[in-house]
């Protein structure tokens, strides 16, 4: 029996879609969390397992879902602390790459190659880029130079100028340009760039697809996704429209990292009990019940020890307050509250403690 590391979430949620999509109300909308694997050397920014979020969208061809799953992704950064300063959403469209490179001369069979090799402009020069396209895809060289004369336009209503009445072109320019049109109605304008560079390595997307990346340039991208319209036919039989992105931990948690924006994770609690002599010690666990009873997180010795020792302990679980009880504080119905911090001390009503 063969069995696997699981690379990639998109094809299990086809799979189980598929089987269910009839009694579901559409459009689907989907988050999942899971713990993924893939057989590469590690390095900054990827690592052989890791956490990914993913959020799809299923049941809906409209180019509005487009936005909305592009937005969750920005609104996501953002709730983090991120700005249009520390990243940007690269954008892009297959249906509009595929027509610019037909019209320049692409075979219509040699088109994922091409969007393989294509996926390296930033990485390779261009004339490797050029050899490659006459070498392995087929094309002239005059043909080699179209395709990569698509790829100097930047900027989208450049794009719209230059091929905008251009036969077969001009649907998928109007439908980017939607595309464009609800982001900046959400105010996200400045988080988006157009870029027909960004094609997506896997072969199932098929519409809009984006990546986001820090924006000094320095590390991988954070985000990555976009439309599969067939993936669902191909693998559950089911002729449902999709689109979805995935959101490693490992990059987001660098470039959090390197901004100063990530949470802290040192131990802490609220309350840390104290008893001096072992007859507190029933009055400690009341109060302790009571105090997580409102919610609070406490901490005590499970055994009776010395009271240097128990404030060691208080410090070393990171606690923000101790209650120290004693013989003298009960006799009064009052505990000798620490602010850990400052070393500001108070006595308070036993009555008071605990309360909501």
């Amino acid at each position: 029996r063969h069995v696997a590391l699981r690379p990639e979430m998109t094809p299990t949620l086809a799979r189980m879609a598929g089987a269910r999509a009839g009694g579901m109300r559409k459009p689907i909308k989907w988050f999942s969390l899971p713990q993924l694997f893939r057989y590469e050397r590690a390095q900054r920014g990827r690592l052989r397992e890791h956490f990914q979020l993913n959020f799809d969208i299923l049941g809906e061809e409209d180019v509005a879902a487009d936005a909305e799953l592009l937005a969750a992704a920005i609104d996501i950064l953002r709730v983090l602390g991120l700005s249009a300063d520390d990243f940007v959403a690269r954008i892009s469209d297959r249906r509009l790459l595929r027509a610019l490179l037909l019209h320049a001369g692409t075979p219509e069979d040699q088109l994922i190659l091409v969007y393989n090799i294509v996926d390296k402009l930033e990485r390779d020069p261009r004339e490797v880029i050029a050899k490659r396209l006459t070498g392995e895809a087929g094309l002239t060289d005059e043909a080699a130079e179209r395709v990569l004369d698509i790829f100097r336009y930047t900027d989208f209503d450049a794009v719209r100028q230059a091929y905008g009445s251009t036969e077969g072109v001009g649907p998928e320019i109007e439908r980017m340009g939607q595309f464009f049109g609800a982001l900046w109605a959400m105010g996200l304008g400045d988080y988006v760039r157009f870029d027909l560079s960004i094609v997506r390595g896997l072969a199932y997307y098929t519409g809009i697809v984006f990546e986001l990346f820090d924006a000094r340039g320095e590390l991988r991208a954070i985000c990555g996704g976009g439309r599969y319209d067939n993936l669902l036919k191909q693998i559950a039989g089911v002729d449902l429209p999709a689109l979805g992105f995935g959101m490693g931990d490992v990059v987001l948690t660098e470039l959090l990292r390197d901004r100063g924006l990530l949470p802290s994770t040192k131990q802490s609690v609220d309350y840390y009990l104290i008893a001096v002599t072992p007859e507190q010690r029933d009055e400690m666990l009341a109060l302790a019940h009571r105090l997580r009873e409102t919610g609070a997180s406490v901490e005590y010795g499970l055994k009776q020890q010395g009271i240097g020792k128990q404030f060691k302990n208080a410090s070393a679980v990171g606690a923000r307050r101790t209650v120290v009880l004693g013989p003298d504080e009960l006799a009064d119905g009052v505990a000798v509250v620490k602010e850990m911090e400052t070393g500001q001390e108070s006595r308070v009503p036993l009555a008071e403690l605990g309360r909501p």
